[in-house]
């Protein structure tokens, strides 16, 4: 569904830019361009946080692309922000010149509060900053951050662009690049350069992870805590936690994303919801991973297809209840896969996952998996799961519970698969690798005999796979 982003006209000279967000690997999320009767005759537009995706509220600046007084062209990404689910850059659909940045690097803005102020041309500039000023804010009374003006920054940003302004307002310009040290160019934020000096990491050894390889707070902060970690082994008396950039006694505030999860969460206590364990034989499941694995086939992909051929055979298991009144028997099986990520957790989903094969269901896994850590899915790539594993057997978890993500009827926990000494059908002891299922499903349209019997279809898939590689 297109994204059309909201702004508001500025008092006499203002008008709104429409922006589009992108992810940072060049797949855009269209955005419906201004209507052709439109009429804009304003020349100064304030740039609106975005809203990236259903449940976002507020977006956090990751890093700015551009610099205050910099030219823009349509098309261009201004600035990439952090929404409760991914990073995703802004582009502006129009041209003109960046004149005020309300909100800093590491800030956080409401959706549709104003965090810059765009130009149409270079002499309106002063005036975007005047407008700034007068306003206390500039971005009315949805701007979330206080702009503090004065006139040496005016004349700084002028100075910025002063080839096409009078003579006596023109400076020298320096031969350095303002994104470089020493002569040595190094393209980061100014955050990242403000947080590289309070940490003392050196930016000529750090490699950027923002748009075209450009530094960003988070590459500073990573780069702090690999310089760090030798001092967790080191006989110094340091802590680990001390190492890894933790202050023990702390308060940290959520991130987006964070924040996302702990309402998520909350509202998954109102459902109704109850657990059923199971305990499947993988003896059969690990001689066919081990069999496949090298040809790119991940456990992941396996579990998911299992659980998607059972789901076909129970499909009230698939179910999901939004409203407390009725149902819908989902037509698509789109098993979802809790990953953690730094500073949060999210569900990749695998579509159609009965459907696809297990090479490409691995594949697509893989892709995911990516994105996710480089916090670049796409909406439709982590909200449109049906049914959700969250697997904790890499750690040597053996049984756990998960949490209900909301509107969704079922979530599977898997443990770790370990040898057991059982007793056999013919009343002999035996060995056999073993691991343990708990599923928690919404009480309101799944029952108990609902799980015990989609329990049982998916162990005997898993004990006979041969149809997971068809």
């Amino acid at each position: 569904m297109p994204h059309l982003l909201q702004s508001a006209f500025l008092p006499s000279t203002s008008s709104s830019p429409f922006l589009r967000p992108t992810h940072s690997n060049n797949r855009l999320l269209h955005l419906s361009r201004p209507p052709r009767s439109t009429k804009i005759s304003a020349k100064i537009r304030e740039i609106f946080m975005p809203a990236l995706s259903s449940t976002m509220t507020e977006g956090k600046i990751v890093s700015w692309v551009k610099s205050e007084g910099d030219k823009l062209s349509k098309g261009e990404s201004v600035v990439v922000v952090e929404s409760d689910k991914a990073d995703m850059d802004v582009e502006t659909f129009y041209d003109g010149f960046l004149a005020k940045i309300m909100v800093e690097e590491g800030g956080v803005a409401a959706v549709g509060s104003a965090i810059a102020l765009l130009a149409e041309t270079e002499e309106e500039i002063a005036e975007a900053l005047a407008k700034a000023t007068a306003s206390g804010g500039g971005g009315g009374p949805g701007s979330s951050a206080e702009v503090k003006e004065t006139k040496a920054e005016v004349e700084k940003v002028v100075e910025k662009v002063g080839p096409s302004l009078p003579p006596a307002e023109k400076v020298v310009g320096s031969s350095v690049h303002p994104a470089s040290e020493g002569g040595k160019r190094i393209v980061a934020s100014p955050y990242a350069k403000k947080l590289a000096k309070e940490l003392k990491v050196d930016l000529g050894r750090v490699v950027g992870s923002g748009p075209l390889g450009r530094i960003v707070a988070k590459d500073v902060e990573v780069a702090a805590a690999e310089a760090a970690a030798p001092v967790a082994a080191s006989p110094s008396g340091k802590t680990a936690a001390a190492a890894v950039g933790i202050e023990l006694g702390s308060i940290v505030p959520f991130t987006t994303m964070q924040g996302a999860v702990s309402r998520n969460m909350v509202e998954s206590l109102t459902v109704p919801t109850f657990r059923v364990g199971y305990t499947i034989t993988t003896d059969a499941l690990d001689a066919l991973y081990k069999k496949i694995k090298s040809k790119g086939v991940t456990m992941t992909a396996l579990l998911a297809k299992a659980t998607a051929l059972a789901l076909v055979k129970h499909p009230v298991v698939n179910s999901s209840c939004r409203d407390g009144n009725s149902f819908t028997y989902n037509s698509s099986i789109n098993i979802a896969v809790a990953v953690a990520i730094d500073g949060g957790l999210i569900t990749p989903v695998l579509q159609d996952a009965d459907k696809a094969d297990i090479y490409t269901l691995s594949r697509k896994w893989k892709e995911l998996v990516d994105k996710a850590r480089a916090k670049q899915l796409q909406p439709h790539e982590y909200n449109t799961g049906t049914f959700t594993l969250s697997n904790l057997g890499m750690f040597g978890v053996d049984r756990f519970d998960a949490i209900l993500p909301p509107g969704t009827g079922a979530i599977m926990a898997v443990g770790a698969s370990e040898p057991n000494v059982v007793a056999t059908k013919d009343g002999r002891i035996g060995l056999k690798n073993q691991m343990q299922v708990n599923v928690t499903a919404d009480h309101r349209i799944i029952y108990g005999a609902d799980l015990a019997q989609f329990l049982q279809a998916l162990a005997k898939i898993i004990e006979d796979p041969k149809d997971l590689t068809f």
